[in-house]
């Protein structure tokens, strides 16, 4: 007979009973875990989707867009997150939502989660970019422990979906392009939902995809292989599906739901009160090669008319909003529609102040005089490089004098200049750095930024780099921020050389009589920009001391 096992501190179970206990029946962990937490009843609150800008890696503001990339911003600017509502005007009132931008909110991820578990999502929408990835990523866990269904989309995941999605086994389904009409034939399909689209739905696909098919298995449950525009987990194989048309008729989409965003916690530099930005077209017809919007959309341009453009004008003015920024790849892609939108805003009356972003070489006198009678008071100018020897090996297409020759057309129209130069593209030297910053300083410009260059996924200039090596030993996807960490490491110009030159250049443009004006009208606006102006001016001196120890 065996001996009973002595209790004597430790648990000794005895070898000769090891078989015994292996076969004894204990409850199924698994099962009791997924009744209790996964499948228990739904609150009043849940909802069939969250569509997320989550918290930010630092707490502090960061800039993320759906065809743009991410970054941290100097100038305290919060970014609307207006495809987010775009996407909530497809899916409503089909579906139930909440949009969550934790971002323009200063949300925790304590307060994050919380809200997790309030709204118990059937499936999670995550904006997704390569400066933010491991954090944007965390949300996805975390959505994922909760038995939502996760997606992501962006520009980081477009271009590389089978790499993202390997190394975070948490993300079930990436949308692939242009994600709008996606998320609704996702849903559609997982919600056997595909009989009740109303009409404009119907349309939409119709005209957009004609091989178009719903894509069922024989039992009736969802085959995601017919599903576009979507990569997916497959018994652990990472398919990518063929791509998804691009939406025929931007005049198809509805109105963006902008009242479900957090609108008053929008803000930009020299703006009192909230802003809002409004897309009137997608894509750009230059040849830029190291610009991100081409991963989304090629080198199309799909305009929307006039008259939609003007008609969400006055949707965003009954909603309080007096300032807007037409969001597009190159707002001044159709001189046409500028001079069309712009006629059609005076006619009606219509009082607002708006923004824009434009290149040097797409404008003309009469075009921004029309511009600034409009509302139109400040342009975002991509001038990026005052050598022409960088901008042609960029394919910018446009160079020096005619961005002396625009600038100086919309200062005599009454329009605030917004320069963003990029330190580091291919071909720079130390010498045509500072050729940048001399050049920068002789321009009519209100307000001058400078970025290192970043090589995203995608890009023409991500496959220079990687074809030359210049990528820096150990990069990681988070140091691509353009402001405080670079990727790049040129022979001759390391790293550390260009971080130094970036924080150099504005240094030397800012600490100037005029930029300071500028600098002090901007503290006196509200408290926001009072913040954004003390910001710049903190990371100015900061600059200054690290720069004399680098140089």
């Amino acid at each position: 007979m065996d001996e009973k096992p002595q209790i004597t501190g430790k648990i000794n179970l005895g070898t000769s009973r090891l078989p015994e206990l292996r076969m004894a029946k204990f409850p199924n962990a698994d099962d009791i875990v997924r009744k209790g937490l996964l499948e228990r009843p739904r609150s009043k609150d849940a909802v069939d989707i969250l569509l997320v800008n989550p918290p930010t890696p630092d707490g502090g503001l960061w800039i993320r867009t759906q065809h743009r990339v991410g970054r941290r911003t100097r100038e305290n600017m919060v970014w609307p997150q207006v495809s987010l509502a775009q996407m909530a005007a497809l899916l409503h009132p089909t579906y139930t939502f909440q949009i969550i931008d934790a971002n323009a909110e200063r949300m925790s991820w304590k307060e994050f989660t919380r809200l997790l578990d309030k709204y118990q999502p059937k499936y999670y929408l995550s904006q997704l970019t390569a400066p933010t990835l491991e954090n944007d990523m965390y949300g996805v866990f975390l959505a994922k422990a909760r038995g939502a269904t996760t997606m992501v989309f962006g520009t980081h995941v477009t271009p590389i979906p089978v790499e993202t999605m390997r190394a975070f086994p948490a993300l079930d389904i990436a949308l692939v392009g242009e994600p709008d009409l996606t998320i609704r034939d996702l849903l559609d399909h997982f919600e056997h939902k595909i009989e009740e689209r109303p009409p404009l739905i119907v349309k939409m696909i119709a005209d957009h995809d004609p091989d178009y098919k719903p894509s069922f298995k024989e039992d009736g449950s969802v085959e995601l292989a017919g599903i576009a525009g979507i990569a997916w987990r497959n018994k652990g194989e990472i398919v990518v599906n063929r791509t998804r048309p691009f939406i025929k008729d931007l005049d198809d989409l509805p109105i963006p739901l902008h009242d479900r965003l957090p609108l008053m916690k929008y803000r930009m530099p020299w703006i009192k009160g909230p802003f809002t930005f409004m897309v009137t077209s997608r894509g750009c017809t230059a040849g830029c090669i190291y610009c991100i919007k081409h991963v989304s959309y090629q080198y199309s341009v799909r305009l929307r008319s006039p008259e939609k453009v003007v008609e969400e004008m006055w949707v965003l003015k009954k909603l309080g909003i007096n300032n807007i920024h037409m969001y597009a790849d190159l707002f001044t892609a159709s001189r046409e529609q500028v001079m069309e939108i712009c006629r059609l805003i005076i006619e009606s009356g219509l009082k607002v102040r708006w923004t824009s972003n434009s290149r040097v070489d797409y404008v003309d006198e009469e075009m921004l005089q029309m511009m600034g009678k409009a509302g139109c008071w400040l342009i975002s100018w991509g001038i990026e490089s005052g050598s022409e020897q960088v901008l042609r090996h960029a394919k910018k297409g446009a160079y020096p004098d005619k961005a002396e020759r625009a600038l100086v057309w919309a200062h005599k129209a009454g329009i605030k200049n917004w320069g963003y130069f990029i330190i580091g593209l291919p071909t720079e030297t130390e010498e045509t750095i500072q050729q940048t910053i001399q050049f920068a300083k002789k321009l009519p410009l209100d307000i001058a930024l400078f970025h290192v260059a970043a090589p995203y996924p995608g890009t023409p200039f991500f496959f220079e780099v990687v074809r030359e090596g210049w990528f820096r030993k150990g990069t990681r996807w988070e140091q691509v921020d353009m402001d405080k960490g670079t990727v790049l490491d040129y022979p001759g110009l390391p790293a550390e050389r260009l971080l130094y030159w970036q924080k150099r250049a504005f240094r030397e443009w800012a600490l100037r009589p005029g930029p300071i004006f500028t600098y002090l009208k901007m503290l006196f606006s509200d408290i926001y920009t009072f913040k954004s102006a003390v910001s710049v001016g903190l990371q100015t001196l900061s600059w200054q001391a690290k720069d004399e120890e680098v140089a």
